[in-house]
């Protein structure tokens, strides 16, 4: 497939604050050296760690990418990533800073709610008005004009100024515009997400026509990660400006949440050294949480064949009463990036008759949780504690309910002596994730010629 998009050494600077550098010198130097065609010195582009240049920020750092024709490609990222930069560069809404994008063929872009409108003019007129700036002749337009309509559902008040239209009806009518008016490249930046589920599925199903049917290019902005993965055939994710990783969708999509969980959760240990600030309540509080492998060391992450202990010290601050203490996991999948499952386990004071065994006495107590190795699956785990008061049910009587205590990661090693042996591919096909991958016996063989 030919390239239809082409982008080197991508740069796009914005200037924070007035316009204008804090002195006439810098000023002066600036404009010399865009006279002379050279790198402006007061630029953060080959200048990052030049301390003039605190007024300047990098949207968009050193990009190099390549798009094929008939590609759906899916650009994912935090806010403030760099994507809508990225996209309206595409758009030619604005300039680079430095570096080159070619680009082959027609662009019709959806960037926000209303892009291209104007609230003057009725639905008819914006058509017309965005098939001339597609540069698409009237004729063109009008053969389109009953399909562009009727996709977008709003022939009442197609006669109507799009000033009075709901931001859904400006979704609709932008997106029909944008995808019937046969561009080479469809760009579309989450403006989806405000469409209502019935409109959402019928976009879905024509950029997968556009795509796969007419042979044209989409790319495509969006925090929804399943649409990401429904239609994408490549996706990239963007950093602080940087292109961070660029493949496979599910390559891309599960290194992206992945990255968040771990920024978001706390590793190791996590101690409470003020008994004031410890969560608890006036019987138990708790003091540290830590995660550890076989040797004893504070650990966060652990290979599918690694033993694991979870320690958990809590205070018991009163007398003669009964504690139960709870440890739950919940793994959040790489697939649908919410919690995929869970399971939880009671310390030994289940071991004798319910509601009779020996009370606590005031100290510094420790459970302690060891999880053995070729159990769980790969994944970010999330430790739940959750000390109650028996014999009442742990619902009524629950001291702490302490959700994200700490987490820690298991991470695939490809190790053949685990249950994968040389299964060479993905272990967690379908989408959904799994919690737990047991190496457990299991054989095969003939019974009868």
């Amino acid at each position: 497939m030919s390239t239809v998009i082409k982008i080197e050494n991508l740069f796009k600077e914005y200037r924070l604050g007035v316009i204008g550098h804090d002195t006439l010198y810098r000023d002066m130097q600036s404009w010399w050296a865009m006279v002379r065609g050279k790198e402006d010195p007061n630029t953060l582009i080959g200048h990052k760690r030049n301390n003039s240049t605190e007024d300047h920020i990098l949207a968009l750092d050193d990009i190099n990418l390549e798009v094929k024709n008939g590609d759906v490609f899916g650009i994912i990222g935090a806010n403030g990533a760099g994507k809508s930069t990225l996209l309206k560069i595409l758009s030619r809404v604005t300039a680079p800073t430095s570096g080159t994008v070619k680009v082959k063929g027609r662009i019709a872009s959806l960037l926000e709610v209303g892009t291209g409108f104007h609230p003057e003019l009725t639905g008819r007129e914006n058509i017309y008005l965005n098939g001339a700036i597609n540069g698409m002749y009237r004729k063109e337009v009008s053969r389109k004009l009953d399909e562009i309509v009727d996709f977008a559902g709003v022939e009442q008040f197609l006669d109507t100024p799009v000033k009075r239209y709901s931001s859904g009806m400006h979704v609709r009518l932008g997106f029909a515009v944008a995808a019937h008016l046969e561009p080479e490249i469809l760009v579309v930046d989450e403006v989806l997400a405000v469409g209502d589920a019935a409109f959402q599925k019928k976009a879905i199903g024509k950029m997968q026509d556009v795509s796969s049917a007419e042979g044209r290019t989409v790319l495509l902005v969006s925090h929804n990660m399943e649409l990401i993965r429904k239609l994408c055939k490549r996706v990239v994710v963007l950093s602080k400006g940087t292109l961070a990783v660029d493949g496979l969708p599910e390559d891309s999509i599960n290194q992206y949440v992945g990255g968040i969980y771990r920024e978001a959760g706390k590793y190791g240990i996590v101690k409470w050294e003020n008994p004031k600030e410890a969560p608890g309540g006036s019987i138990v509080t708790l003091r540290s949480v830590c995660s550890k492998n076989t040797k004893g060391e504070i650990c966060s992450e652990f290979t599918l064949r690694e033993k694991i202990l979870i320690q958990v010290e809590f205070s018991v601050l009163s007398d003669d009463y009964q504690i139960c203490n709870t440890i739950g996991l919940v793994c959040i999948s790489s697939k649908t990036h919410t919690p995929s499952g869970e399971f939880y386990v009671l310390d030994n004071y289940i071991e004798g008759e319910w509601g009779r065994q020996k009370p606590f006495k005031k100290g510094l107590y420790v459970s302690a949780l060891e999880i053995p190795g070729d159990l769980l699956n790969e994944g970010i785990y999330s430790i739940i504690i959750d000390p109650f008061l028996p014999p009442a049910d742990p619902d009524s009587s629950y001291q702490i309910r302490k959700h994200n205590a700490l987490s820690f990661e298991i991470v695939d090693n490809f190790d053949p002596e685990s249950a994968r042996g040389s299964f060479p591919y993905d272990w967690q096909r379908g989408g959904s994730g799994y919690l737990i991958r047991p190496k457990l016996k299991c054989i095969t063989k003939r019974i009868e010629e």
